[in-house]
Formats: C-alpha cells, sequence, structure tokens
C-alpha cells in the first residue's frame, strides 16, 4: 500500500500545478493537520483513494467548513485494506483553543479508546498531529510532544508513526525519518510517500516527489 502523508503546508507541486497523474498509484492519503480544508477537499475530487484527517491546532475552522469527502479519524481506529489507523489529532495545550490537550488530556482520549484497542487488537499506525515526547518535537511548550505516544509505541509496536507540528523549516535540525523501538517515524511536513509494506525506510528512495 501507497501512502501519501500530508501535514503543515499546502504543497505547491499538489495544489498550484496539480497534474492528476501526480496521485497515481496513491493507495491512501493521511493528513496530519493544520492543511486549509479545501485542500483536503481538492484532493479527495481527484483521487479514489481515501482521505483521511486528524484536526492541527489552528484546524477550528474545521468546525464550520470540514474538509469535503474527507474523513476525520480523531478519537477512532480506522481500518483500509485490513491496515488498522489510530487517530489522535492536536498539540500541547499553550493557549485557549480547540485542539489543544494537556498530557492528562491526551491520556484521558486514549484510555476511551481502551474498547476499540482490544477489539481490533491494537492499531498498525497511529496519526496526530503533534510529535512524541522529545522524539523530534520542540523544547517550547506549542511544540512540545505527548509521552502518552512513546506508550502507545511500546505497548503496540505500530509499524508507523506519522505527525506533523514541527515544521522541517524550524530552527533545529529535525528529521523527516526517525525510529522508536519498532516504529518508523514521519514528519509528514508538506508531504511523504512511503510504502506501508517496506521494512527499511530510505529516505533518499522516498520524500517529495
Amino acid at each position: 500500500m501507497r501512502i501519501m502523508a500530508i501535514a503543515d503546508e499546502e504543497s505547491a507541486y499538489l495544489w498550484d500545478y496539480f497534474d492528476k497523474s501526480k496521485l497515481e498509484g496513491i493507495d491512501l492519503i493521511i493528513s496530519c493537520g493544520d492543511l486549509h480544508p479545501h485542500y483536503l477537499s481538492f484532493l479527495a475530487t481527484f483521487t479514489d483513494a481515501p482521505v483521511l484527517y486528524v484536526h492541527g491546532n489552528h484546524d477550528e475552522k474545521y468546525d464550520e467548513t470540514p474538509p469535503d469527502g474527507c474523513i476525520c479519524i480523531d478519537d477512532r481506529i480506522y481500518v483500509h485494506q485490513g491496515v488498522r489507523i489510530l487517530g489522535l489529532g492536536g498539540s500541547m495545550r499553550y493557549r485557549s483553543g480547540s485542539y489543544q490537550y494537556t498530557e492528562r488530556e491526551m491520556r484521558r482520549r486514549v484510555r476511551r479508546l481502551w474498547f476499540p484497542l482490544l477489539r481490533r487488537r491494537g492499531f498498525d499506525i497511529l496519526v496526530a498531529h503533534a510529535p512524541a515526547y522529545q522524539l523530534n518535537d520542540g523544547r517550547d511548550l506549542p511544540h512540545q510532544g505527548f509521552k502518552v505516544f512513546l506508550d502507545l509505541m511500546e505497548k503496540y509496536h505500530p509499524r508507523f508513526f506519522l505527525h506533523g507540528h514541527v515544521h522541517l523549516s524550524y530552527g533545529r535540525a529535525h528529521k523527516r525519518c526517525d525510529k522508536y523501538h519498532d516504529t518508523h517515524v514521519i514528519n509528514a511536513c508538506e508531504r511523504y510517500v512511503f510504502d506501508f509494506e517496506d521494512e527499511q525506510m530510505d529516505p533518499s528512495k522516498y520524500g517529495k516527489h
């Protein structure tokens, strides 16, 4: 299964210079948040692949203008072609507003998923907006990651963890790809294409194209 993960920055390659052939071979599109809803709707119009999304911390506009033809997977496990995908959007709370959570609030969201996690026997892909704690996150509170994401990876050993929120253009040398125990970690900023079945993530092989 070939997956396109997107987040944070609308890709000019896809939106301004779009050609339908650029989405050929993509089986699934997953947004990790902070993208304009019209951008997701646009992509959904030109592909038969499902477009899944979680909310970013700047996605209050989704409440009034949800992306057409797309599927919100926040706080649920969505199964596509046998692949179990868990969605937990939002960032660390740093001000009042929607889609921001303290560590305790995020843990509460995870606890509410105990039955879906039990019924599905875990999950294969964790989709979040924020990174995991001290795993390519920021030192400032708004970009700090969640410790509970580390717990989820340690307990369920998903193949992939996709996140956004920390732009690759930020000052620190944030990695596009990393690994935590058995889990491949991908920063989906703008876009990143990969194969679910690949056991060896090679940034030179995949990425923006």
